[in-house]
């Protein structure tokens, strides 16, 4: 059976789209006919070549996430690909879903293997795991594979959700402040300040300061928004030429607090990914390529590849990590054991547990000092405001007795 892509009117004359499977064209009508639907275009789904195109969505994580559940039950069911394919697609809700797994069957139909058909759709099926598929394929080991690959996936998207979670409470936190900040400076301190102004009395220089900051905001709020935008565009722009995003990095890298939060998410979705390649069948040399393809920092991921070269001439993957002087030390005595004892993925993994336990045990004490830090310097803030404000009533106090 193909997948066709359908554009269709209901009884109600609205349009419906959408993606099922038939034999032919005609039988897919038939279908939508069936269901009390009128195809308007019936086309078969075809893997776009070179990728999906650049302004459509892949899917996302946690679609990824169970689809490769569900295919790892299907195959160790005793499900070929393509019937594990054929399920998938009547079991999604999703028409992108449906689309993509309908483009991958067909290059499956084809004769194309399972890895090579999630090429099509790079969009949606990340480099690593492609390569983790591609390696389940050539040791047949496919259904374990994919399973250890949900696994890890499931992992990965926790560990991204815990930490999205602990920076979202600061962030709003700071949003707010600024706002109020603003609108203290904006428009209640030129109320409180007209009466200070006429009754010409020398005024502190806390006082004067803050009628300048005010005067200053009041003037020239716009083109600090388009500064703003102006600078995080141009930022933006900047960051994607190679070196500057290269120095970037390198400088975040060596921040005392956020450069260790780098280097352990780094690490700990390096080592995942590396303990699932490996355990999968992947040659090392190809998976430490896939593993520093998952890598955000371009430091580390060029460390990654100098330590390719070093082990293509010969050199061990423990040595070769600890010249890069670039990886936690524990990282490269797990990985030092564990090619001693053959047990290099279990030596992995447990790095990449342990890192990610510290990742965590850093993001916590960073929240846990960031939070009154905040309250600290909101606080001084909102009391330079109101001494400014007091100051020149208690002046006229004293002046009154």
């Amino acid at each position: 059976m193909e997948a066709y892509r359908y554009e269709a009117l209901d009884p109600e004359g609205r349009k419906v789209t959408g993606v099922l499977q038939a034999d032919t064209a005609r039988q897919a009508r038939a279908q939508l006919r069936a269901q009390g639907l009128l195809p308007s275009t019936v086309d078969q789904v075809r893997a776009r070549e070179g990728g999906q195109a650049p302004w459509v969505r892949g899917l996302r994580p946690e679609e990824l996430n169970l689809l490769t559940r569900q295919m790892a039950t299907l195959l160790t069911a005793g499900l070929t690909v393509e019937q594990s394919l054929a399920a998938l697609i009547e079991s999604a809700e999703e028409p992108m879903t449906r689309e993509v797994l309908g483009g991958v069957k067909t290059e499956v139909i084809a004769g194309l293997s399972l890895s090579a058909a999630l090429g099509s759709y790079s969009r949606s099926f990340p480099d690593f795991y492609r390569a983790l598929v591609h390696g389940g394929e050539e040791s047949g080991t496919l259904p374990l594979v994919l399973r250890h690959l949900a696994e890890y996936l499931d992992a990965r998207q926790t560990l991204k959700q815990k930490t999205s979670l602990a920076l979202l409470y600061p962030a709003l936190v700071t949003i707010i402040a600024i706002i109020i900040v603003a609108g203290l400076l904006m428009y209640v301190v030129p109320q409180v300040v007209q009466v200070f102004q006429h009754s010409r009395q020398s005024l502190p220089l806390l006082t004067r300061a803050l009628i300048g900051l005010s005067d200053f905001l009041l003037m020239s709020w716009p083109y600090l928004i388009i500064a703003i935008v102006g600078g995080a565009l141009s930022a933006r722009v900047a960051l994607r030429h190679e070196n500057i995003r290269y120095r970037w990095h390198a400088l975040l890298l060596r921040t005392a607090w956020l450069g260790s939060l780098i280097r352990s998410s780094n690490t700990s979705r390096f080592a995942s990914t590396l303990s699932i390649l490996v355990g999968g069948g992947v040659p090392l040399l190809k998976a430490l390529s896939s593993g520093a393809r998952v890598m955000s920092s371009m430091v580390m991921r060029k460390a990654i590849e100098n330590t390719i070269e070093q082990v293509r001439e010969g050199a061990s993957l423990s040595r070769a990590l600890r010249e890069t002087r670039v990886f936690p030390p524990l990282l490269v005595h797990l990985v030092a054991s564990g090619e001693m004892s053959g047990k290099l993925k279990e030596m992995l993994e447990r790095a990449a547990q342990l890192e990610a336990q510290a990742l965590e045990r850093r993001l916590g004490v960073f929240l846990t000092l960031l939070e009154p830090v905040m309250i600290l310097v909101m606080g001084g803030v909102v009391l330079m405001i109101v001494l400014a404000i007091l100051l020149p009533i208690m002046e006229i106090n004293q002046l009154v007795h």
